[in-house]
C-alpha cells in the first residue's frame, strides 16, 4: 500500500487545494493530509480566518482524503516517517527553493519521494482574503 502525505493551512479552501488533493490521491492508495493548527499558523506570522477545528473537518470530509491529522510543526519528514508515507506531495511554487532542495536530500535518504504538482495559477487564500477585505470596505 502506497501512503501519501501533504500538508497545508487550508484556510478559505479553494480549487487549488482540491486540485492538489485529487491529483495526490490518484498517485497513492491512502492519502493523509496534515492541517496546520492555529498556533502554527500564528507562528508563521499569519492568522487563519477559519478555526482549525473547522478546517480539519472540511478536509476530513473531502472524498479523496483518507485521513486528516493536525500539523503541529513544520517537520514534514518526521510526520511522513510516523505515518509510513513514501510520497510527499507539494505545490510546485516551492520547487527549486533552497528549503525544498534540502528537504529533497533528507527525504531521499529516507526513501520518501517528493512530488510537485502545478500551482493553480491566479488563486490563493491570500488573494481571496484581499478580495473579501476590498469588498467589505
Amino acid at each position: 500500500m502506497v501512503i501519501g502525505y501533504t500538508a497545508g493551512v487550508y484556510d478559505l479552501f479553494h480549487i487549488g487545494h482540491l486540485n492538489l488533493l485529487k491529483n495526490a490521491k490518484g498517485m497513492c492508495d491512502k492519502l493523509i493530509v496534515g492541517v496546520t493548527t492555529d498556533d502554527l499558523v500564528t507562528y508563521k506570522g499569519k492568522h487563519s480566518m477559519i478555526p482549525f477545528e473547522d478546517r480539519i473537518e472540511i478536509v476530513r470530509n473531502i472524498k479523496c482524503v483518507d485521513a486528516a491529522v493536525p500539523q503541529y510543526d513544520m517537520d514534514k519528514l518526521t510526520m511522513c516517517k510516523k505515518l509510513g508515507a513514501t510520497i510527499m506531495f507539494v505545490g510546485d511554487d516551492w520547487y527549486g527553493t533552497e528549503k525544498w532542495q534540502k528537504y529533497e536530500e533528507d527525504f531521499e535518504k529516507e526513501g520518501i519521494k517528493i512530488i510537485y504538482f502545478p500551482y493553480t495559477k491566479g488563486i490563493s487564500s491570500t488573494k481571496i482574503t484581499e478580495a473579501l477585505n476590498a469588498v467589505r470596505k
